[in-house]
């Protein structure tokens, strides 16, 4: 009796798992679009944004190297760097600041107005992780975003565009009151911002086709996705589903790389690990475009994050396809 008690009872929690992990998949896992199996050779447009990449990575993490509060003045030499590349680019910068134990802190936005309030913000934070020159983490990122702005920076759109570099993102201000795209984001509330998609962009240089190269928080993760780290991905909460799925569906329409997307529980480890989670907090969709940090790159928050280990071809193939991203999602 005693023994069919306990296999009963271990035959509904096994039960239980099997339906959570089908409903996880059925809800979260399960994306639209064709994937393909590896990464086309670069148009020549994508060559000379290649380049553009590799020379503002090159600025942050080669020239002006680690940026926070404990190197200030690297951290403002950054500031300065983002908000001339918007200038460059034709656009009007503006420092939205806040001030941090005595120290002015900057989170850099560059707007541009469309038809219509609704607003499709990309952002990605500059700072770096102390002791770490960030040439993934994040200056793969920023040096998105400024190309991106490039990009739009001339174009009437429907939606407003709004590209922001987030102050402050690492450690020990992650995931607090003290994080630059939190402030930022509860300012974008306060003031009644209709932010309709928010993109950020971490970590995002950084491909292998090594076998195993690929790790997930957990085997259930690791069961339904590549070995291979030769992708990109997207990744959201289960509220932001939707945006999901429509960036990953036009991303596969148009993109040179293989990719792979979930929307899933915040609490699970690397889902809310960047400046999403700040918009999330306050009530925004947003998603988190990367190559998922920690779980590939083996220089993740070290001295060795250099320009050098980035793969900046299939780095462009990244930027490319978001910027068909942003144009679909203006149409809506």
């Amino acid at each position: 009796m005693i023994l069919k008690r306990i296999v009963f009872s271990a035959l509904r929690v096994l039960i239980a798992v099997v339906a959570v992990v089908a409903l996880l998949w059925w809800f979260g896992m399960r994306v639209p679009g064709k994937n393909i199996s590896k990464a086309a050779p670069l148009s020549p447009d994508e060559i000379a944004l290649r380049e553009e990449l590799r020379a503002d990575v090159q600025r942050l993490a080669g020239e002006i190297g680690e940026r926070n509060m404990w190197h200030y003045a690297k951290l403002n030499a950054a500031a300065d760097f983002i908000e001339d590349s918007f200038s460059r680019a034709g656009l009007r910068p503006r420092r939205d600041s806040y001030e941090l134990r005595g120290q002015a802190c900057h989170n850099i936005e560059a707007e541009i107005r469309g038809a219509r309030p609704e607003i499709i913000l990309i952002g990605a934070h500059y700072d770096s992780v102390f002791g770490s020159p960030g040439a993934n983490d994040n200056g793969s990122g920023v040096a998105a975003t400024l190309a991106l702005a490039r990009r739009f920076a001339n174009r009437k759109t429907q939606h407003t565009m709004r590209f922001v570099a987030f102050v402050n993102e690492e450690p020990p201000y992650f995931l607090s009151g003290e994080m630059g795209s939190l402030v930022y984001a509860g300012r974008c509330k306060a003031r009644g911002d209709k932010i309709s998609a928010m993109i950020s962009l971490e970590t995002i240089g950084y491909f292998s086709d090594a076998p195993h190269s690929q790790t997930y928080p957990s085997r259930v993760l690791g069961a339904f996705y590549p070995k291979v780290g030769n992708f990109i991905g997207f990744v959201s909460n289960l509220q932001s589903r939707a945006l999901l799925r429509r960036v990953i569906a036009v991303f596969r329409q148009y993109a040179k790389i293989p990719s792979e997307g979930a929307a899933l529980p915040a609490f699970i480890p690397g889902v809310s690990w960047s400046d999403q989670w700040s918009f999330w907090r306050n009530g925004y969709p947003a998603i988190m475009v990367t190559d998922t940090a920690p779980f590939r790159y083996p220089y993740y928050h070290s001295a060795n994050d250099t320009p050098d280990k980035l793969d900046y071809d299939r780095f462009t193939l990244v930027v490319s396809g978001v910027e068909k991203v942003i144009e679909d999602l203006d149409k809506l």
